[in-house]
C-alpha cells in the first residue's frame, strides 16, 4: 500500500467512524463542539469559537444563541473590548457535555465489544497512541 492510499483510507475510515459515533448525539454537533472548546479552553468570544471550529462567525453565533437560550453558556462583557462578550460554559453546560461524551463513549464501547474480538481490541488500543501522535503533529496541540 502506498502512502497516499494509506492516507486516503485512513481519512475515509476515520471520517466514517466520526459520523457513525455522532449518531449517538442528542444535541447538534456544532453546539457540542463549542461547549467542548469552552470546557477545555475557558472563556472565548464567538469569533474565537468560529475560528477554532473553522466555521463562519454567523454559524458560530447561531449555535451560541441556542446555547445561551438553553442556559448552557453565559455571556459577560469582554474585559478589554467593550464591543465583545466572553462566553463561559455554565454548570448545566458542563453536565450536558459530560452526558454527551459519556453517551458517545458508551455507544462506541458497545460497538467495539460487539464487532471486535479481544485480540482485535488490543490491536485497536495499540493504534490510539499513534493516532494521537499523528493528530498532535497535524494540529500542533
Amino acid at each position: 500500500m502506498d502512502d497516499i492510499s494509506l492516507a486516503e483510507d485512513l481519512r475515509h475510515v476515520i471520517g466514517g467512524l466520526v459520523r457513525a459515533v455522532r449518531a449517538a448525539d442528542t444535541m447538534p454537533s456544532g453546539e457540542a463542539a463549542l461547549l467542548g472548546h469552552l470546557d477545555r479552553g475557558g472563556p472565548r468570544t464567538t469569533a474565537d469559537l468560529a475560528h477554532l471550529r473553522g466555521v463562519s462567525h454567523q454559524a458560530a453565533a447561531k449555535s451560541v444563541k441556542e446555547l445561551l437560550g438553553g442556559g448552557l453558556v453565559r455571556a459577560e462583557p469582554h474585559p478589554t473590548d467593550g464591543r465583545k462578550v466572553l462566553l463561559h460554559i455554565t454548570d448545566a453546560g458542563r453536565v450536558r457535555l459530560q452526558r454527551e461524551r459519556a453517551q458517545r463513549a458508551d455507544w462506541l464501547n458497545t460497538a467495539i465489544g460487539a464487532a471486535l474480538d479481544s485480540d482485535e481490541q488490543r490491536q485497536l488500543r495499540n493504534c490510539v497512541p499513534l493516532l494521537a501522535r499523528l493528530t498532535t503533529h497535524i494540529t500542533g496541540r
